[in-house]
């Protein structure tokens, strides 16, 4: 699974550095708790979601008005959180990406996921829900 969620990450970096020109990096989670308390907070006030699995990694970062905050978790998961931080129409929701050949954790179950092809992550399953909330 290692291999697997090293190519999400990667295929997210490159989203980054080709869209917005940004370097994507992120930090062990023993010095991210911040950005995963908020994420899990978000998880657990809007659908009451609370993941299972260990967050390994987490980043938060602003490109172009939007906040990004992503946790990458040891069963091949990652979860971001897109928050646009002024403006007449916020964007603001939570997108969640599975890694290739993994299984939909069961607190995610209620999700439809799409399929994503990506030369760095193989198969990537991704769904997404709208923040009602104010973060």
């Amino acid at each position: 699974m290692a291999l697997a969620l090293a190519g999400l990450r990667a295929n997210e970096a490159r989203y980054f550095k080709n869209k917005y020109d940004h370097v994507f990096t992120v930090e062990p989670a023993a010095k991210a708790k911040k950005e995963i308390a908020l994420v899990q907070r978000i998880l657990k006030e809007e659908r009451g979601i609370v993941i299972a699995s260990r967050a390994l990694e987490a980043t938060t970062f602003e490109v172009e008005n939007i906040r990004w905050t992503y946790v990458f978790y040891e069963s091949g998961l990652s979860i971001n959180v897109l928050y646009t931080l002024d403006g007449p129409d916020p964007k603001r929701a939570v997108g969640i990406k599975l890694s290739e050949g993994m299984d939909i954790p069961a607190e995610l179950d209620s999700f439809k996921f799409a399929r994503q092809k990506s030369k760095l992550a193989g198969t990537i399953r991704g769904s997404y829900f709208v923040i009602k909330g104010k973060y």
